[in-house]
């Protein structure tokens, strides 16, 4: 007979609690998990912030930057859902996407959140290729307006 398989207490993409066998209050669990899945099942944070706002509605989401205070002191980088009138703090796994939704843009977790930036627009050279430059222009205009690139820095 094979052994039994044991589960850990939470998923491990999300950190989302699991249900052991005889515990108490398993609606207080499945409840939880339900909400942080509908949180973040649009990949999307209302802003990115390193204070805790004074109003937020159950649901929504912020991902906490650096030097967070208050309640979110000590959660750097991950995301802030609120949940039952209280803050639950999700882990950003590698490769995970979302989108601020305040600053209109795409954000990749590699170690870090990272936004992609859009290129510098060509310039210089010895023959310039007009139709060319204006087709990239479009192209960066394109992916900066879905926010899938941020602004050039500098």
């Amino acid at each position: 007979m094979s052994e039994p398989i044991a589960f850990p207490a939470a998923t491990p993409a999300l950190g989302l609690p699991l249900l052991i066998a005889g515990q108490s209050q398993k609606e207080f669990f499945v409840n939880q998990a339900l909400c942080l899945l509908d949180a973040l099942h649009a990949r999307a944070v209302t802003a990115s912030r390193s204070t805790p706002p004074a109003s937020v509605d159950d649901g929504e989401s912020f991902r906490i930057l650096a030097t967070a205070t208050g309640v979110w002191a000590g959660h750097d980088g991950r995301i802030a859902v609120r949940v039952g009138g209280d803050w639950h703090f999700v882990v950003p796994t590698e490769g995970m996407q979302i989108f601020d939704r305040d600053a209109g843009r795409l954000l990749v977790f590699r170690s870090q959140w990272r936004p992609a930036i859009a290129p510098s627009a060509p310039s210089g050279g010895v023959t310039i290729d007009t139709e060319a430059r204006a087709a990239l222009a479009e192209l960066i205009q394109a992916l900066l307006a879905i926010g899938i690139l941020g602004t050039p820095a500098g």
